[in-house]
């Protein structure tokens, strides 16, 4: 599934963005959820510590309430960094101050100028060139799981629970497998960097083989890192 995430103070604007999506999201395969708030709430929140799924998030950049879209956008990018960020506004002279603020925006809309046929070619070109919809899945005793591989930071080992342990930037995920099992079913992303580590190389800032040690681009630091696997 695909969550569009629009927050906005003009419900105008909410309906507009839903009515753009509906006329074309049905070219798509994918399932797509359109989802409205008029600033910052408990609710937004939730949603964007939920990062496992793929989310757009369309973002007015002047809201009225606690929290302004730059602010909201800056949430969202502690929390994960492959979420896509496009923002709105009435006022072109704000886009600078968001650039410099909000890393990887896709794009700054005018809402006066052009906006739904620049906001449908937004997100036809994110739904069509920067959806990687490759799933894990596994079925196991007591629980089933799908979930995006571009959402999974690394997999390691617990030697005490005798599992598997699949780390995204919001859940962790126990499984009754081996490390060259899942291995096999993960793809070319994944390499394994200790006999109990598989890492998302995409995911990761740097390899640190004095201290062996990971730095994810998420700020985690991963403790698995054998010289053994440096070659591979």
């Amino acid at each position: 599934m695909i969550r569009i995430i629009i927050v906005e103070d003009e419900d105008m604007y909410i309906e507009k963005t839903k009515k753009i999506v509906d006329k074309f999201k049905y070219k798509y395969d994918d399932d797509i959820k359109v989802y409205g708030f008029n600033g910052y709430s408990k609710s937004l929140l939730s949603v964007i510590n939920s990062s496992d799924e793929k989310t757009i998030y369309i973002l007015d950049i002047e809201l009225n309430g606690e929290k302004s879209g730059i602010e909201i956008a800056s949430l969202i990018r502690k929390q994960n960094w492959d979420s896509e960020i496009i923002f709105i506004t009435n006022h072109d002279n704000l886009f600078e101050t968001a650039h410099r603020n909000v890393y990887d925006v896709f794009d700054f809309i005018e809402k006066c100028h052009n906006f739904e046929n620049r906001l449908k070619d937004d997100l036809a070109n994110i739904l069509l060139h920067k959806t990687d919809k490759k799933l894990f899945r596994y079925k196991g005793r007591n629980v089933d799981l799908e979930i995006y591989l571009n959402s999974i930071n690394y997999i390691y080992r617990d030697k005490e629970e005798r599992k598997l342990v699949i780390e995204t930037d919001s859940q962790s995920y126990a499984v009754t497998l081996g490390v060259k099992e899942i291995l096999d079913l993960l793809d070319e992303r994944f390499k394994m960097v200790h006999r109990s580590c598989i890492v998302n190389t995409d995911k990761v800032d740097a390899y640190d083989w004095n201290k062996l040690r990971i730095i994810m681009k998420n700020g985690k630091i991963v403790n698995y890192l054998s010289k053994k696997f440096k070659g591979d």
